[in-house]
């Protein structure tokens, strides 16, 4: 089942049995925290079904979301490399299976596996560039710009042809926490692209992004390049 994983798929079937025999499986409903912002464990997680949610609270007891998970993506590298407290708390979003490494396992398959340690690289430049991209729109964009930002990275991970999408489904405080502000406010910004002809709401949860490019266009004129 490792062969799901991302940074995996490069390895022999011998050298998947040796990192299978350095795991250990877990299974998980939804709603369970998985490792919890500053706990001390360092071991590394790897998605082999469902979803996670990365998040935290701020101060003032808000949550934000830094991003959601899919089978094949790994979490808790962070911890596994630097030896420091978790940077943040890792959610089931479904029923999730996982298998779990402990940090020196994880550091010798990086030392003896040069094209894992490539892929680890690659993925941790990605994280970067996710990171930058967010930095640069919460202080650049406006309030809707991040909005419409936030909802063309759901289109284009569901389209359905060319230029369609249909997400579902689409929770809205979830964009809010995503943005950083409140669910009426998603809620008038999507009536407005409604009134634009860019989406359709079906139900409480259902979009149909009806021109990905026109929204594409919307946010590439506010966001320029960076």
């Amino acid at each position: 089942m490792l062969t799901i994983i991302n940074e995996f798929k490069r390895l022999s079937a011998e050298n998947l049995r040796i990192v299978a025999e350095a795991c250990q499986w877990y299974r998980y409903e939804e709603g369970n925290d998985i490792v919890r912002y500053h706990d001390s464990t360092q071991s590394v997680f790897f998605i082999t079904q469902g979803e996670i949610r990365i998040k935290y609270h701020a101060l003032s007891g808000n949550e934000v979301i830094l991003c959601d998970l899919p089978a094949g993506e790994m979490f808790g590298e962070l911890s596994a490399i630097d030896g420091r407290a978790r940077s943040a708390t890792a959610v089931t979003k479904s029923a999730v299976l996982l298998a779990s490494m402990p940090a020196t396992s994880f550091q010798n398959l990086l030392y003896k596996h040069p094209q894992v340690a490539e892929a680890m690289l690659k993925h941790l430049a990605g994280q970067v560039r996710r990171l930058t991209e967010r930095v640069y729109e919460y202080s650049s964009l406006t309030l809707n710009n991040r909005i419409h930002a936030e909802l063309l990275r759901l289109a284009e991970n569901h389209m359905i042809s060319p230029n369609e999408a249909f997400i579902s489904p689409v929770i809205r405080s979830d964009i809010a926490n995503l943005v950083s502000t409140t669910r009426e406010s998603v809620s008038r910004e999507f009536s407005h692209l409604v009134e634009l002809k860019i989406i359709e709401c079906q139900g409480r949860h259902d979009v149909h992004v009806l021109d990905v490019a026109k929204l594409a266009k919307m946010v590439s004129e506010v966001r320029g390049s960076f």
